[in-house]
């Protein structure tokens, strides 16, 4: 109950931990939000009422669904191919990531992919990820449609997960679709039952997205209160669109905000791990 004016840096995480027990012991799991407001800003000095208002709206929600992109996994030092710095400077995906490169082109897709499936290897969930699953798991968040192919969501903890871009853990024929092992792909092999060129299971520009993984993401979009879309430049269709199928709340957090996404309820700038990260303590 008092109102306090500063917080030793050595004590916050201390003193903002010692709160919220304080006040979900008194007011049961529903923290109050107005008796904590007045401390969150000494104990989280990177606090906004944008991340106030979103843990709010998060916790009123009785169907919320996130769509995340490239900048979910940058803190797990991913390359963002998109951003500033992202490898899509060096390699242009429209000669890679393709059909045609496939089929015309294959040591140079072969070479690229490995160097993904490999470099994937090194790194693994994030904050930000665990933050998700562990919001599933309680019940504030219902789905995860997620244009990354990493598998992150998953290796979270995270069980409600549509990838709309396919998976590079999964590997197939790119002539007669049979499943194929990782190693077969990396070793360069061909397909075991028609000697055709082996892929991983990723959506090339110019296929169609997972009709599964789309019709269910667009499903959990129409019917949530609220709609979190994390780290992703809304430039590849149709993903981009998903944000628009719902008459529920959009929020957009994103390393980059660009405010031609002016249809958004809210925007915050930020990586995505930091800003999840204040959420929680305040859910």
């Amino acid at each position: 109950m008092l109102n306090p004016r500063e917080v030793h840096p050595a004590f916050r995480k201390r003193v903002w931990s010692a709160l919220q027990k304080e006040v979900k012991g008194k007011y049961g799991d529903r923290i109050n939000s107005y008796r904590l407001k007045k401390w969150s800003s000494l104990c989280l000095p990177e606090y906004s009422p944008k991340v106030d208002t979103l843990s709010k709206w998060l916790q009123n929600s009785t169907h919320t669904t996130i769509l995340t992109g490239a900048g979910m996994s940058t803190e797990s030092n991913i390359p963002d191919f998109r951003s500033k710095e992202g490898w899509w400077n060096n390699i242009d995906p429209r000669t890679v990531a393709t059909t045609d490169a496939l089929r015309d082109d294959y040591d140079l897709f072969h070479e690229f992919y490995s160097m993904r499936i490999n470099g994937l290897k090194q790194c693994k969930p994030n904050i930000g990820h665990d933050i998700l699953a562990d919001w599933e798991q309680k019940g504030l968040i219902q789905a995860i449609a997620t244009q990354n192919v990493d598998g992150f969501h998953t290796l979270a903890g995270s069980k409600n997960i549509y990838e709309l871009h396919g998976s590079i853990h999964k590997f197939r024929c790119g002539n007669c679709a049979m499943s194929a092992e990782e190693e077969d792909f990396l070793s360069e092999s061909n397909c075991k039952y028609c000697g055709g060129k082996l892929r991983p299971g990723v959506v090339l520009f110019g296929e169609m997205l997972p009709e599964e993984s789309w019709r269910d993401s667009l499903t959990h979009i129409q019917k949530s209160d609220l709609v979190i879309v994390i780290g992703t430049s809304l430039e590849v269709y149709p993903a981009s669109q998903l944000p628009k199928m719902t008459n529920g709340k959009t929020v957009y957090i994103n390393a980059e905000v660009d405010t031609t996404h002016h249809n958004f309820d809210l925007m915050i700038e930020g990586k995505a791990g930091e800003i999840l990260k204040l959420v929680d303590e305040l859910v």
